[in-house]
């Protein structure tokens, strides 16, 4: 279990992982934080993949991932592999494997890297209920170890990597039964396989803790580390982070700004990718903008804050919003177990108060005048003892030039008032500096970590100048983080050669068409490899089932099968209908 005495919560400490060599580019160590993306061209097709590879190698792009769905689309990467060095490309290739052993085996003589998602590269999902007893979860065990031992043993003497890929989407039905669906079987879903690896002696492994939902992604990737750290010396591997099924725009950076920008300030990760709807190219420069704050010689480790540091005010693993009290300012309640509010500065505010009604869902509440949150440094005993002689629960934050990243600070600021005071959070503690960082990214990363911690009553974004556009990052960042829903929400892979339809366009689409269901959850998927379980908490599905065919899901439920492309969302908006969750859309 993480402790208060874990580094990284009060203060920066960048988890020391072991270098893992893919081709020339070494993951871990001292290196950079390594940017990755995939291709979404079939992988069959190698013009088109080595097109799409030489944009993505141009954009900067340092691992480039491909599909391998079957033996005969891994055997095509040593064509693909091929032309791209021919062209002078020495970006490595990383195979992407689902559920076929013999395609990994056959990809990885072509490229320097495999990725296997334990949930599926041995077991076959059916959705069984069973009860394992010790010795059948064993013989289980076993079956595994002989199915995959060939693959270590082929990696190993040929120098290639790998990379145990989680998904929350995808485990087992026998780390299901045991561990249910959780950040718990996630983690063990991996070690059954680092296992293996470990006992014959292969340790060029990457893990990943990939999840749709953020908190859970972030909750699993803490308990890795915590595990890896456990096993002993020699298990500190490198961490590859994403948000699967992010999806797109704004809505898709900020999630993933959220997910990996908070475990990067946890000390965590060396390489990411960021899964967004859109050309992959687009996937790199927001990856590098989010890595860039933590990249080695940007970002030291620091001395803490405050000596000795208190208990740890959130449990890491476990979301549970923090129990503040209650308090009201010009008819807004606000605390424990009242929405997370909007504030803007005052000038913002009088911008957008003409516009209250047009703006519906995204007006903000309060500006922070009628607030009136006390401002504290929480690394002042005399400050924070001044705050809890008040009788009443009062909105604090903290004070604006506070030295220190706004999550430790904010964390610190939780930790040392008393429970009762709600808590106002910031975007940035330097108000009036230039920000050189994408707004969007920035608050994402600093307020919605804090969000998925369970600290926060009500939010301030400063670093998005525009009144409207900073209200409704405010709200977006709200719905992220899984703790104010405002709008319709969409859970949308971001294609790849497994894809069996247009999922750009499709989601466009559906978006166009149910935009305005406020609290309606749709999952757009691409195939079926992650769909069924990455939108187990979504109200309605659209997953490729063939190519250009469509199957409709009500939760994880199939009900719908094999529907022509153009006929989907029409058929998709229908089935909200008859489950009751259609309104109409106001002019």
């Amino acid at each position: 279990m993480i402790t208060a005495q874990s580094p990284g919560w009060f203060h920066y400490v960048r988890r020391v992982s072991r270098e893992v060599m893919v081709g020339d580019v070494g993951i871990g160590g001292g290196n950079p934080i390594r940017v990755q993306s995939m291709l979404t061209s079939d992988t069959r097709d190698t013009a088109a993949c080595v097109r799409e590879a030489l944009a993505l190698a141009d954009a900067g792009c340092e691992l480039i991932r491909l599909t391998a769905q079957t033996r005969a689309y891994a055997a095509n990467l040593e064509n693909v592999a091929r032309e791209l060095r021919a062209a002078g490309c020495r970006v490595p290739l990383v195979a992407d494997i689902h559920f076929k052993p013999d395609a990994a085996m056959e990809a990885a003589k072509w490229v320097e890297k495999i990725r296997i998602n334990p949930g599926n590269f041995v077991d076959k999902k059916k959705f069984a209920e069973r009860d394992y007893t010790d010795a059948e979860y064993e013989e289980e065990l076993e079956r595994l170890r002989e199915e995959f031992s060939p693959l270590v043993r082929f990696c190993k003497e040929h120098g290639r990597a790998m990379r145990l890929g989680a998904n929350h989407g995808s485990l087992s039905d026998r780390i299901l039964n045991r561990y249910g669906d959780t950040p718990e079987g996630m983690v063990e879903s991996a070690l059954e396989f680092a296992r293996v690896a470990h006992d014959l002696g292969y340790h060029q492994l990457v893990f990943s803790m990939k999840a749709s939902n953020v908190k859970v992604m972030i909750a699993a990737y803490r308990l890795l580390a915590e595990r890896l750290a456990a096993e002993g010396e020699g298990w500190n591997y490198p961490l590859h982070l994403g948000v699967t099924e992010a999806g797109e725009g704004e809505d898709g950076r900020i999630k993933s700004a959220m997910g990996i920008g908070s475990l990067l300030m946890d000390g965590l990760g060396d390489t990411l990718r960021v899964s967004l709807t859109e050309d992959a190219v687009c996937e790199v420069p927001v990856a590098y903008a989010l890595a860039a704050p933590f990249q080695p010689g940007v970002k030291a480790d620091e001395v803490p804050a405050v000596e000795p540091e208190p208990p740890l005010p959130f449990d890491p693993l476990h979301f549970h919003k923090r129990m503040a009290g209650l308090g009201m300012a010009y008819g807004v309640r606000y605390g424990w177990n009242e929405p997370v509010r909007v504030v803007l500065p005052d000038e913002a505010f009088a911008v957008l108060e003409p516009r209250r009604a047009a703006l519906k869902d995204f007006a903000p509440e309060l500006s922070l005048s009628r607030l009136e949150p006390v401002e504290v440094d929480p690394r002042s005993p005399e400050s924070v003892a001044a705050l809890d002689s008040l009788l009443e629960p009062t909105m604090v934050t903290v004070a604006d030039g506070v030295d220190m990243d706004v999550p430790a600070a904010f964390r610190l600021l939780a930790a040392v008032v008393d429970g009762r005071h709600p808590i106002l959070l910031k975007d940035t503690l330097k108000p009036d500096a230039p920000c050189d960082e994408d707004p969007a990214l920035l608050a994402s990363r600093h307020i919605g970590s804090l969000l998925c911690d369970g600290i926060g009553d009500a939010v301030l974004v400063r670093s998005e100048r525009d009144p409207e556009r900073a209200a409704k990052l405010a709200f977006n960042i709200l719905q992220a983080a899984g703790v104010r829903i405002s709008k319709a929400e969409y859970v949308s892979c971001p294609s790849c050669g497994r894809t069996l339809y247009n999922i750009q366009a499709a989601t466009a689409r559906i978006r166009a068409a149910t935009d305005h269901l406020k609290g309606v959850k749709i999952a757009v998927m691409g195939c079926i490899v992650n769909g069924p379980g990455e939108m187990a908490d979504a109200d309605f599905g659209y997953v490729g089932g063939a190519p250009d065919k469509i199957n409709l899901y009500v939760g994880h439920t199939p009900v719908e099968f094999n529907i022509p492309q153009e006929e989907a969302v029409d058929r998709l908006v229908a089935l909200i209908k008859a489950h009751g969750r259609w309104i109409q859309r106001e002019e």
